[in-house]
């Protein structure tokens, strides 16, 4: 088994970085119309944290966090944490301060991390920092 590719991604501009991977892997990148990623597709899971102090220190503190508890999980094929980019275009949603990306080799991994003891260490670890967390999990073709 291929080790995951571990690469530091700022900003949400992600798409093309894990569309480079998937293809280097052998998948593609697609829109899909499924719930829940079937057996054997990838899911993405996308994670973007408000602080509810938005400081330097307080963003490197849960940058930090994010690489000692969620990085290196079985089942991930794609890790990275980064920071707000300085792109001000009027599409860019600028109302976040970390950014994490992981792809799961499929909903079963993505399900064991969920309840992973490193994963609830996080949140119990990382929680006061963070005002508001939104997630997006996408089906990979």
């Amino acid at each position: 088994m291929r080790a995951p590719l571990r690469v530091g991604i700022i900003g949400c501009g992600c798409v093309a970085v894990i569309a480079a991977i998937l293809r280097f892997s052998g998948a593609s990148l697609a829109m899909a119309d499924e719930k829940t990623a079937p057996a054997g597709k990838p899911l993405a899971h996308m994670v973007y944290f408000t602080l509810a102090e938005s400081t330097p220190a307080n963003r490197d503190q849960l940058v930090a966090n994010c690489k000692k508890y969620l990085d290196q999980h079985e089942g991930v094929v794609y890790f990275s944490v980064g920071t707000l980019s300085d792109y001000k275009r009027e599409v860019n949603d600028r109302e976040y301060d970390v950014a994490l990306h992981l792809v799961f080799k499929d909903n079963a991994a993505h399900d064991v991390y969920q309840d992973h003891p490193r994963h609830q260490e996080f949140i119990t670890n990382s929680k006061n920092l963070w005002k508001k967390v939104r997630v997006f999990d996408s089906v990979l073709q």
